[in-house]
């Protein structure tokens, strides 16, 4: 299951979980972000989190559902 990571491209130095949810296509609307999250099984660099501030900068490896996201 070694599949080739999502590269999501942001252009500031971070961004919320819950815009990256957005940036990613993963949700359509912000409102979707909490209800999406509190279902959803998220890793930021290795570590579980779901909340919806956390930030995510360029670097990042975001894990959601089996799919794994870089951001850059």
């Amino acid at each position: 299951m070694d599949k080739k990571p999502i590269e999501v491209k942001i252009a500031s130095e971070f961004i919320t979980l819950g815009q990256f949810l957005k940036y990613a296509d993963i949700i359509q609307s912000g409102g979707e972000a909490k209800p999406y999250l509190q279902t959803a099984h998220v890793v930021i660099n290795d570590v579980e989190d779901n909340r919806r501030g956390r930030k995510i900068r360029p670097g990042d490896k975001v894990e959601i559902d089996s799919k794994v996201y870089l951001v850059s």
